[in-house]
């Protein structure tokens, strides 16, 4: 009986220790991989600089587009544009111009 009860003691003395020792290894864990932990923030990192990145590259052509609609537009007619359309539209040229059709287009 004498073996139980120091058994018992040590148990007793040991198993807050242990049992602290297991809650931080939990929130360890899952302050490392969980949902809101380190891996995810540097991956949500990554993902938001590959964001930042095509938003800069749409935003550029979005930019070119705006201009060359400001152009067609009925108040600001650019007389480029305009030539530039009805050559790929009409198919139409100037006088004493030749014109090269590539790639069977005809």
């Amino acid at each position: 009986m004498n073996t139980m009860q120091e058994l018992r003691r040590r148990l007793k003395a040991i198993l807050p220790t242990l049992l602290g020792l297991c809650v931080c290894a939990y929130f360890g864990f899952h302050a490392i991989q969980g949902d809101r932990g380190v891996i995810r923030l540097l991956n949500l990192k990554q993902e938001l600089k590959q964001a930042e990145e095509t938003f800069v590259v749409v935003h550029s052509e979005r930019t070119a587009w705006d201009s060359r609609v400001s152009g067609l537009k009925p108040g600001s007619l650019d007389p480029d544009l305009i030539e530039e359309r009805a050559r790929v539209e009409l198919g139409m040229g100037k006088n004493g111009e030749r014109v090269i059709f590539l790639n069977g287009n005809q």
